[in-house]
Formats: C-alpha cells, sequence, structure tokens
C-alpha cells in the first residue's frame, strides 16, 4: 500500500541541476530499506521555483524540499519517510516561517500565494509520461464534451465568449481566429501548435510541454473538431529533447487510447498530431515563417493577406496558435466562458505565466492573474532584488519588447498597459534589471540577438537594424554625438514602418523604450563620455587607490596582461594603455583599493 509520494521536478532546469541522478539514488535508498511497494516516486514538470532546484515534495504532508542533493538521499529516506520527522535544513525557508505546526502549504508562500496556475495547472502535480494521471485530472473530458455534446460552432462561441486571446505575443482573440479557419471551406484544414519559443530567457511553453503535454493535445484536437480540421501540427524547437520526448509519448499514448486518430470516442471525428522541430531560428516564431519550414522551405516570412485562416500550411486554411493559449483551453471548455472572463482585466481575461529571470531573488515561473502589477511580481513573488540592490527596469516581451523603468513598478499588467507605456506582453519574458544595469547596454544586447536573427528577406530589417546596431556600438564604445540620438531615433521608425513581418517591426522596441525613458544615460554616454552604471568597457578606466593599496601584490599577479606593476611598501599601479578592463584586480582585490572610474 502507497503511504507518501514522492514529487522530483523533472522539468529542464531541475534536470540540468542533477534531478535525474536524485530519482535514481532515491529508488535505490527506497530498496535498501524495503520501502519501494509504501513509497511512490513520480517525476512531475515545472514547479515554478526554478532558483531553488532541484526540488522534491514529499506528500501527504507537502514538504517542500529545495536544492537537494544526491547526499542528502539517506536522510531524508531515514528520517522523513522512515522515521516521520522532517529534515528542516532542506525545507523552503520561507515555508517554515512563522508556522508553529510544522511547515506551510505552497499555496501560503509568497511565491505562491498571488499566483493562479491555470496553464501550469497540472505542471509539478502530475507524471507528463502518464496519460493515466492526466486523465485523472479530468484529462480528455473536455475533448469528449465537445465531440459528442457540441456542434463546432457551440465550441468557438464559447472561447470567443472568453475573452482567450493568443499568448504567443500579439494578442490576437483566439475565438476570432478560429472563426476565420471555419468559415473558409476547404477540403483540408490544419492546427498549428507555435512551440518555437525563441526570446531569451523565456521558457514558458517549453515548462508547459515538458509538465502538461496532453493539455495541449487535447486542445489541439478540440481546434481541430472547431474549424473542421484533421491534422495537426507541433513545431518546436530542436533545442528542447525533453519537451521532445514528452511530445512523442503523449502522442503515442495518446493514439494507443483513441483519443487520437481515427473515429474518436465513437463519433467519426479523426485527428492525429505530427512533431517537426525547429533549427532555432527566431523567426520562424513568425506564423508565415513557420508554415513554410513545416513544409520544408526557408523560413522566411511572406506579406499577408491571404492570412494563415484563407491560406494556411500547404496552401490550407490553418490556425496558429502557441502553446499557453492551447493550455487554456481545455478548462474553457469544461469551466465556462463567464469562469474564465472573470480572471483578470477588461480586455485581457484570464492568466500570463512569466518566465521571471535576471536581478531576483526568485527566478522560475510564474502565472498570475492578467492585472496584477509589476510591483506584486517582483517584490512580493519574485522576492525583490538581491544585494541590497535598487530596481531599475523591467523588460517584457524580449527583443520585441521594451524596458519598463521603477517609476512605472505599479502598472497593472495587461496587453493594452504595456504597450501603453511603451512595451508589449511577448510570450512571456520578464527581466528584472538593477542600478547595475547599463540599459544602453540592454537594448545593444537585444538588437544584436535581433541583428543575428533577421531573415534577410527585406532590407529594412536586414541593413537596418546593422545600421542601428553599429550607432548604440558608437555610443557605448564612447564615439557616439548628440546628433547619433536623434539619427538612431529616425532609424528605429523607419525600420519598425518598413519592415516586413513582426521581427523587424518590433526590433527598435528595446532602443525607443530606453531612449525614452532613460534618455539621461545615452547622454551621458555621449556627452560625459561615462557609463554610469560602469557597464560599458569603451568608457571605463580602472584605478588603485593609494591610500587603501596594502602592496600585496595579488592584482598584479591576476592580471591577465601585466598591466599593473608596483613594489613593496609602494602602491600599485595600473598602465591604462594595456589595461583590457577586464576587471579581475576589481575582483581579487581585499581592500576595495581598486574602483572603476
Amino acid at each position: 500500500m502507497i503511504r507518501s509520494h514522492v514529487l522530483i521536478c523533472g522539468g529542464t532546469g531541475c534536470t540540468s541541476s542533477g534531478s535525474a541522478s536524485l530519482q535514481k539514488a532515491l529508488a535505490n535508498e527506497l530498496t535498501l530499506k524495503g520501502l519501494e511497494d509504501e513509497i511512490k516516486i513520480v517525476q512531475t514538470g515545472c514547479f515554478g521555483l526554478c532558483a531553488l532546484g532541484p526540488i522534491m515534495i514529499v506528500y501527504p504532508e507537502g514538504t517542500f524540499y529545495c536544492k537537494v542533493k544526491e547526499s542528502d538521499i539517506p536522510e531524508i529516506v531515514e528520517e522523513h519517510l522512515l522515521k516521520g520527522r522532517i529534515v528542516s535544513r532542506l525545507v523552503y525557508d520561507e515555508a517554515a516561517e512563522g508556522h508553529k505546526d510544522g511547515p506551510a502549504s505552497l499555496s501560503e508562500t509568497a511565491f505562491y500565494k498571488k499566483q493562479m496556475r491555470l496553464a501550469l495547472r497540472n505542471c509539478g502535480v502530475i507524471n507528463p509520461e502518464v496519460i493515466d494521471e492526466y486523465i485523472a485530472m479530468d484529462g480528455y473530458a473536455a475533448l469528449g464534451k465537445v465531440l459528442t455534446e457540441m456542434k463546432p460552432e457551440d465550441v468557438i462561441k464559447i472561447i470567443s465568449d472568453s475573452g482567450l486571446r493568443g499568448r504567443g505575443g500579439g494578442g490576437f482573440p483566439t475565438g476570432r481566429k478560429w472563426s476565420f479557419a471555419a468559415a473558409n471551406a476547404s477540403d483540408k484544414k490544419y492546427v498549428v501548435c507555435n512551440a518555437d519559443e525563441g526570446d531569451p530567457g523565456a521558457f514558458m511553453d517549453r515548462s508547459v510541454l515538458e509538465g502538461d503535454p496532453h493539455a495541449v493535445l487535447e486542445a489541439m484536437a478540440i481546434a481541430g473538431y472547431a474549424i473542421g480540421a484533421d491534422e495537426g501540427y507541433i513545431y518546436v524547437r530542436a533545442e528542447y529533447p525533453i519537451a521532445i520526448k514528452r511530445l512523442q509519448i503523449a502522442i503515442e499514448q495518446a493514439r494507443e487510447y483513441n483519443l487520437l486518430g481515427k473515429d474518436i470516442f465513437g463519433t467519426g471525428f479523426n485527428f492525429d498530431i505530427k512533431i517537426r522541430l525547429g533549427a532555432g531560428a527566431f523567426v520562424c516564431g513568425e506564423e508565415t515563417a513557420l508554415l513554410a519550414s513545416i513544409e520544408g522551405r526557408r523560413g522566411e516570412p511572406r506579406p499577408r493577406p491571404p492570412f494563415p485562416a484563407v491560406k494556411g500550411l500547404f496552401g490550407k486554411p490553418t490556425i496558429i496558435n502557441n502553446v499557453e493559449t492551447y493550455a487554456n483551453v481545455c478548462q474553457i471548455i469544461l469551466k465556462g466562458a463567464d469562469w474564465f472572463s472573470s480572471i483578470g482585466t477588461e480586455k485581457s481575461k484570464g492568466t500570463k505565466v512569466f518566465a521571471l529571470g535576471g536581478k531576483i531573488k526568485h527566478t522560475g515561473l510564474v502565472e498570475v492573474p492578467m492585472g496584477t502589477t509589476l510591483r506584486e511580481i517582483i517584490e512580493e513573488i519574485g522576492g525583490g532584488i538581491p544585494n541590497g540592490k535598487k530596481f531599475k527596469a523591467a523588460q517584457t516581451g524580449g527583443p520585441s519588447g521594451g524596458c519598463i523603468p521603477a517609476s512605472l513598478i505599479d502598472t497593472p499588467i495587461d496587453y493594452d498597459n504595456l504597450i501603453a507605456i511603451g512595451s508589449m506582453m511577448g510570450s512571456g519574458g520578464l527581466i528584472v534589471m538593477d542600478e547595475d544595469n547599463c540599459m544602453v547596454d540592454i537594448a545593444k544586447f537585444f538588437l544584436d540577438f535581433t541583428v543575428g536573427e533577421s531573415c534577410g528577406k527585406c532590407t529594412a530589417c536586414r541593413v537596418g537594424t546593422k545600421r542601428l546596431y553599429e550607432m548604440l556600438e558608437k555610443i557605448t564604445s564612447g564615439n557616439g554625438t548628440l546628433e547619433d540620438l536623434d539619427k538612431m531615433e529616425e532609424l528605429c521608425y523607419y525600420i519598425k514602418n518598413n519592415s516586413l513581418c513582426g521581427l523587424g517591426q518590433t526590433a527598435p522596441n528595446p532602443v525607443l523604450s530606453t531612449l525614452n525613458r532613460f534618455r539621461d544615460e545615452y547622454i551621458a554616454h555621449v556627452v560625459d563620455k561615462k557609463c554610469p552604471a560602469g557597464v560599458c568597457k569603451g568608457l571605463l578606466a580602472y584605478e588603485i587607490l593609494a591610500d587603501k593599496c596594502k602592496s600585496c601584490s595579488l592584482c598584479a599577479k591576476n592580471c591577465p596582461v601585466g598591466a599593473i606593476s608596483g613594489e613593496k611598501g609602494v602602491p600599485y599601479v595600473i598602465d591604462k594603455s594595456k589595461c583590457i578592463k577586464c576587471g579581475v584586480c576589481m575582483e581579487k582585490c581585499k581592500f576595495g583599493a581598486v574602483v572603476k572610474k
């Protein structure tokens, strides 16, 4: 008889931290103690609190162990699973605070209590490689309801009434997109899932696919019924091996249970799904480039119209939604449009998943109702900025988005509010920056990414982004002028207005938002020839303070180019003509004698 379940995170983050070896060690230790028939090990998807991985939760107690090492396994088995005594040193610290009767439940912790996990409802709860566990969580009930109780137009209406908008970045109403495809008569139609998640720091879709792949399969089948399609494709990045493996397992299991394939639920409805791997081209996140890639052609966007709902994959009507969008569909069918539309704001319904990264205490995956403020996400859920630093800005929407300054930290996050302040929702990356970040350098970082990812089809994007990057290089190296700022802004609008697809149209956003919100930093780079954050090497100089130098020679010994000299009893000096500004001297000095100028 099973008396305890041990859930171990099997997402990419925890896997990279060694959770697979933990699982093996736990299985061996349970066998050694004769507990293999009493304790069940469950491999799950991402719990969300990635900064504390590997994560292990023991039920029924709900004890949340974090940063577990293989060497901790014997103690956990001996003390907790055998003797019933919690290993307090491994318990998530915050969960244990202020609770005399033991650790708090996950829902009571600051990281989780303001979250509402809808798209992530099964991540960290079920084993994604076992279809029966998904079925036990009402899995495929929505598909059964749709096929046996609803007409295609009823399905589209409930999705439309719910207010669900595409979670891939554009925010287009999902029901409206489905209705366009349904209205176009054709002998063949397709349903496509865009899992080509390419934003730096984004891993929302990957986590859903790794933790709850059947939710996407079921929703795609529902979409197929709604528009009259019998075939679907999931376009997923080849860099997501765990997600791909679990999708393949899920598809095979669904076929075995006759939940994909011919005559599903005995209704005569046929629908099957294939996986197509992307080669890592960011531009293939754009729907027409994605379709071209599935067809075996070079991933380049084409002019629209015609839109994919009219002429899409192989020239047939096609709907394309991203992973998170599909992850909401089944619950809307089961719980109703009113339930979903009651969550969020007037024009942005439901929740949004964010990949929280950067200068934040609790990096990880969070899902909050639309309208939650940036402050709540950063300070309450994310735990604030580490090392006593001040919050400076947050980048939403990745390379396509913009930087939100500290003065706007109380902005409720939804589609319209973010656009109004010069950013965008994007797929859900949220990068937090502190006072040590240079906003000019941040703009250059994102633009460098876009330059490398441009497909080259249109001149505005191919050449324009390159020239824009060169201007930023000029500014960060100390050679910029005030005239360059005006030219740069003019070029940004030219690129936005003349690029063929969303990649080029949004590429200037990080530059425009930082120019608008942090213009003083650009001016400091240009006029004062200084980087206020001390990041841009071209504007830096290192100096040794004579009154603090102890002549210990650590800086000289560690300088990779021999730019530091001195002798015992005499302060050391840096030869600025040799210095490569690597910062090793400052890092190694124990007395704070090396400073940036």
